[in-house]
C-alpha cells in the first residue's frame, strides 16, 4: 500500500484480492492494483475527523499584554491596571471571518496541504518499514 495526496484528498493505493461468486455458485479469483479514497479511519468517517480537528484547531491571532498604566494629564489622573486582548479565530462551517483568518495565519507553514502532505509521508514510512509499501 502507499498513501498519496490527491489535490488534498488522501488516497490509499495498494493490491486487492478477492472472490466473486456468479448466480450459478462459481468462483473466480481476481487480484488488481488500485487506488482508492480514503473515506474512513477505525470507523469514522474522514469529514467527521475534519471536522472534530477543525473545531480543535482554533488559530492565535493576537496576545497582547499590556501592563499597569499611570497618566497624570494636567490634574487628571487616569489609572488603568493590567490589560490582556487575546484574540482567536475559530475555523468551522458559518464561521466566515475565523476561516479566513486561520488561512491566513497558516500561509507561512503550509495550511492544510503541508499537514497532508506530513501524513502521507508518515504512512508511507510506516508501510515501508513493515515492508508493505508498492
Amino acid at each position: 500500500m502507499k498513501f498519496k495526496d490527491a489535490n488534498g484528498v488522501p488516497v490509499v493505493k495498494g493490491v486487492i484480492d478477492g472472490v466473486i461468486t456468479s448466480k450459478d455458485g462459481a468462483k473466480s479469483k481476481f487480484t488488481a492494483i488500485r487506488s482508492l479514497e480514503v473515506e474512513s479511519i477505525n470507523g469514522q468517517a474522514l469529514t467527521d475527523l475534519t471536522k472534530r480537528s477543525g473545531a480543535l484547531a482554533a488559530c492565535n491571532i493576537l496576545n497582547l499584554v499590556l501592563g499597569p498604566l499611570d497618566l497624570n494629564v494636567l490634574g487628571l489622573r487616569v489609572q488603568l491596571n493590567q490589560v490582556v486582548l487575546d484574540i482567536t479565530a475559530i475555523p468551522g462551517p458559518g464561521n466566515l471571518l475565523g476561516n479566513l483568518l486561520c488561512a491566513v495565519a497558516g500561509l507561512l507553514d503550509g495550511g492544510l496541504s503541508g499537514l497532508l502532505g506530513q501524513l502521507v509521508t508518515l504512512l508511507n514510512q510506516i508501510l515501508a518499514a513493515l515492508g508493505l509499501g508498492i
